[in-house]
C-alpha cells in the first residue's frame, strides 16, 4: 500500500534543510575482494576519505553504510553495446542516519574511475517515492533536477526507521538510455544527449553501485545482462 498523505514531511526538498555533514563510519573501508570505490570530489575537499564509508559482503549481496557519497565498482566489470544493469536495494531503517531522504542506485558508463577525470551516469531512488538521474563528466550534471522527481513506480517508506525496498536498473538499448525502477521505465534519454561534450565519454564502461551520504543500504541481485 502506498502512503502519500502521512509522508508529506519526507517530501520536502532537501534544499530546505541545512545540509547534514557526512558522518565517519566506524570500521569503514572496502572489505570485499576486487571492489573499488571513489568518494565525490566535494566530499574529498571537506576532508572525507573512502575509509569513512563501509562496503562489506552480506550473504550473497552487500551491506553499505555511508559516510561520504560514494560510487563502488568491481574491477573488470565492464558493459558495452546494449545491456541492463540492475540490483535490489533495501533501506532497513529509512532515514536512520540522516535528517532527510537520500538516494541509492545503479551506476553505468564509468570511465577514468578513481581519477579526478572520472565520468559516469547513475539512477537512484529515494524512500520518498522520488528518483534522480545524474552524471559526472568534466563536472557533475543533472538530468531531472536537483532533487529529482516523484514517480508512482518508486516505493514509499511507511515512515522513519521503516524498511523500504527498490529495484533499480539502467538499460542501454539502441539510441536510448532508460532508468527503470521496480520494473517500470521512469525516464528515458537519447544516447546522443548523454554522450557529448561536458557529459559522458561513452555509454560503454564500468558499471557499479551509487550511494548518497549518510545512508545504510543492503544490496542483492546485482547483475549485468546483455539486451
Amino acid at each position: 500500500m502506498r502512503i502519500h498523505h502521512a509522508l508529506f514531511v519526507f517530501l520536502i526538498p532537501c534544499a530546505m534543510f541545512a545540509q547534514d555533514a557526512s558522518r565517519s563510519v566506524a570500521g569503514g573501508g572496502i572489505s570485499v575482494p576486487g571492489w573499488k570505490g571513489q568518494i565525490d570530489a566535494n566530499e574529498a575537499r571537506r576532508g572525507s576519505t573512502l575509509e569513512n564509508a563501509k562496503f562489506e559482503a552480506q550473504g550473497s549481496g552487500f551491506h553499505v553504510v555511508t559516510g561520504p557519497a560514494v560510487t563502488y565498482w568491481h574491477e573488470g566489470d565492464k558493459a558495452t553495446g546494449d545491456y541492463t544493469v540492475k540490483a535490489t536495494f533495501t533501506e532497513p531503517k529509512f532515514m536512520n542516519l540522516n535528517t532527510h531522504a537520500h538516494p541509492y542506485g545503479i551506476m553505468i558508463a564509468g570511465n577514468d574511475l578513481g581519477t579526478p577525470n572520472a565520468g559516469s551516469l547513475y539512477c537512484a531512488a529515494y524512500g520518498t517515492g522520488n528518483f534522480i538521474v545524474r552524471g559526472f563528466g568534466p563536472a557533475p550534471f543533472q538530468l531531472n533536477g536537483r532533487e529529482g522527481e516523484e514517480n508512482e513506480a518508486v516505493h514509499h517508506a511507511a515512515g522513519k526507521d521503516q524498511a523500504v525496498t527498490q529495484e533499480v536498473a539502467i538499460q542501454v538499448k539502441g539510441d536510448k538510455v532508460s532508468c527503470l525502477i521496480n520494473g517500470k521505465s521512469v525516464f528515458s534519454y537519447n544516447k546522443a544527449d548523454l554522450v557529448t561534450t561536458g557529459k559522458l565519454k561513452s555509454t560503454d564502461g564500468t558499471y557499479g553501485l551509487r550511494f548518497a551520504h549518510n545512508t545504510e543500504v543492503q544490496v542483492t541481485g546485482f547483475t549485468m545482462t546483455k539486451n
